[in-house]
């Protein structure tokens, strides 16, 4: 028994930022923005929570699918900007959907979470502990962004998409892999909470002074270049596959210069290596599901084709893994 994906959804709220606009708040311009990350607009959630879009998102996975809510028995959901800490997004959006039969929980594995979620929800259904899972990826990364630093204010963007995954006798997941180095989690980081004084009176170390997402931007760069290239070439060999092999490389949407190191390590065509990032910015957890929704919208999926899907940032980690639709 494996898995395969059967549906994809994804929801982007309608409020544009655009760098021209980014212009009036910081100290930048549209040509440094494109130049050094690709971006030209992204969205940003005015009103809506994670939990929203998420299940606007899982909707359409849904509908793509040719499922109801009542077929799920298993929701996980990765993000690293909760509504709540508790109850999780996964159960807020099980309550939303009507999901009464599905299990429900989060993780927190930032820009490689999607991929991270596909790999548990794969080996439960292997494990033939469930059916019918939904998988998601949702950031409202709006909510930790300092709009006053012109480093990461530029690059984060809200959105979710969805995936619906479903025991088969078909391996629509051939290989994944995981992995983390959190001894270099500093370099990209929020606080979860104030820091001040404990509930022991003991100072709390004062090196994060705010709850928004801080980077180290050329450490993450050198991970990204390094790590990548590692997580999908360790994926190719446990499918026995070469890259020759795929039809389509789907990244993490993290930087314009990241992908064109990946096209250039393998000497991939563009047009096998799906880009939407000018469009969205960076959604951490999110992008890669939305670019799959993307594609099958336009009709870019096809029976049969292997796609290779690669995540990497926050924790620091990252995560690949090959389908096959």
């Amino acid at each position: 028994m494996g898995s395969q994906i059967t549906g994809f959804g994804a929801y982007l709220p309608p409020q544009r930022l655009t760098n021209g606009r980014l212009e009036q708040l910081v100290d930048t311009n549209n040509d440094w923005i494109v130049q050094r990350t690709g971006i030209r607009e992204r969205r940003i959630a005015n009103g809506e929570g994670t939990a929203q879009l998420a299940a606007k998102a899982a909707r359409r996975a849904l509908e793509d699918a040719g499922k109801t809510p009542a077929d799920l028995d298993l929701i996980v959901a990765a993000t690293v900007t909760p509504d709540r800490f508790t109850p999780s997004l996964a159960c807020m959006v099980q309550a939303e959907l009507g999901a009464a039969n599905a299990a429900a929980f989060d993780i927190s594995a930032a820009c490689s979470g999607f991929v991270y979620a596909l790999d548990i929800a794969d080996s439960f259904l292997q494990a033939g502990k469930f059916r019918t899972a939904l998988i998601l990826g949702a950031e409202t990364l709006s909510r930790i962004v300092d709009y006053s630093d012109r480093s990461t204010c530029i690059l984060f963007g809200d959105g979710a998409g969805a995936a619906i995954v479903e025991a088969s006798p078909v391996n629509g997941v051939p290989a994944t892999y995981l992995w983390a180095d959190g001894a270099q989690g500093g370099v990209l980081c929020a606080q979860a909470l104030p820091l001040g004084e404990d509930p022991l009176g003991e100072r709390v170390p004062q090196d994060i002074h705010s709850r928004a997402v801080h980077m180290a931007g050329g450490e993450v760069l050198r991970f990204s270049l390094s790590e990548a290239p590692r997580a999908m070439d360790e994926a190719l060999r446990r499918a026995g596959l070469t890259i020759d092999d795929i039809d389509w490389v789907v990244p993490h949407q993290a930087n314009k210069r990241i992908i064109s190191g990946i096209i250039r390590r393998y000497r991939l065509p563009e047009e096998k290596v799906y880009v939407n990032i000018d469009r969205f910015g960076n959604t951490s957890s999110a992008t890669i599901p939305i670019c799959l929704a993307e594609m099958r919208e336009r009709g870019l999926l096809q029976k049969g084709q292997r796609l290779l899907l690669v995540g990497f940032g926050g924790g620091l980690t990252a995560a690949s893994a090959i389908i096959q639709i």
